[in-house]
């Protein structure tokens, strides 16, 4: 099959580069199944195993598809019609009332329901690009959070107070300054977070590897979360609140979910209770680039034979437009 894969970014990811990820590890993926992949992406893109077709500013993209494969994947909402056989990935959320295209796929179940749709793939990584984890030595008295710290919804203050609730662990914050002006002034001063910015690499994975697990306390409904799948990868266990897809990918034997800050904070102090080699084993078994290669192979199937992947155009339901969610420090 011919398949063009197109998102306004560019690929390899430059540092954390989440949808990025996602979709290098699908092209990859299709690639060693003998597919044959197209990325239509932003200039300055590379990639050793797919064509690259350079999205010229200056002209529509719509003018600029390419008409010689056989289905289009967006990975986004385009805003024109496509005449040739296509489906969209929804990566993120969205909080208005317009209905998105018939052919849309949602990143996890509650994701889909929350939009009417039962159409969804999880997304996986290609987890060769990642050190495996070492189980030798125990981790450190510390957990991460990793996420976007600026995002008011990923509600970094939330997981600092629930560290502060623990006889003394610290917080590694990954994806954040301890100074910052991105959402408004904002200063942290407490000595039991640190702060290490959008850190990736090899830095990542060692502060991720000698955790003791993932505080992950989200006032959203968080679509699916790398971050997670990450971490539960590296051997640490998942303490979050219970929305979006948490409850799908985080259950009682690889984590502990609750919307309270007191119940959080004691869990953490449980968290050798969780065995760390069967995280990463669920990790590596149930995200990984081939299911989901596989899944969206699927779904390519029935859109080339003229299916709708939904009856209904997708539309947030009413009940989900709540922003943002409780959560009891």
């Amino acid at each position: 099959m011919r398949i063009a894969i197109i998102y306004p970014g560019v690929i390899p990811p430059k540092s954390y580069g989440g949808t990025e990820r996602v979709i290098w590890s699908l092209g990859l993926e299709l690639a060693r199944m003998g597919h044959q992949v197209t990325f239509v992406v932003q200039q300055g893109s590379r990639s050793p195993f797919a064509k690259i077709r350079a999205i010229d500013p200056k002209r529509s993209l719509l003018s600029q598809l390419p008409a010689d494969v056989d289905l289009l994947h967006f990975q986004y909402q385009p805003d024109f019609l496509v005449d040739a056989p296509y489906l969209v990935t929804m990566h993120g959320n969205r909080y208005d009332a317009r209905p998105f295209d018939h052919n849309t796929v949602f990143v996890s179940r509650q994701h889909a329901m929350r939009h009417g749709s039962s159409s969804y793939v999880y997304n996986g990584l290609g987890w060769e690009d990642y050190p495996r984890p070492q189980f030798s030595k125990p981790p450190l008295d510390y957990f991460h959070f990793l996420a976007k710290a600026a995002w008011r919804v990923k509600n970094l203050s939330g997981a600092i107070r629930i560290i502060k609730r623990t006889p003394s662990s610290r917080l590694m914050v990954l994806g954040g300054h301890r100074m910052n002006f991105n959402m408004g002034f904002r200063l942290t001063l407490t000595r039991r977070a640190s702060f290490f910015g959008m850190v990736s690499g090899a830095r990542k994975f060692e502060l991720v590897q000698n955790s003791r697990g993932l505080l992950f306390p989200v006032i959203w409904h968080e679509p699916f979360g790398l971050a997670i799948i990450e971490s539960l990868y590296m051997g640490c266990p998942v303490f979050g609140t219970p929305y979006g897809s948490l409850p799908e990918i985080v259950d009682d034997s690889v984590g502990f979910l609750s919307s309270k800050g007191s119940e959080l904070a004691a869990a953490l102090q449980d968290s050798g209770s969780f065995n760390r080699r069967s995280c990463h084993e669920y990790a590596a078994e149930m995200f990984n680039a081939r299911q989901m290669a596989s899944s969206y192979l699927k779904l390519y199937e029935k859109v080339l034979q003229g299916g709708r992947l939904n009856p209904n155009r997708p539309q947030l339901l009413p009940e989900f437009r709540q922003r943002i969610l409780p959560f009891v420090a």
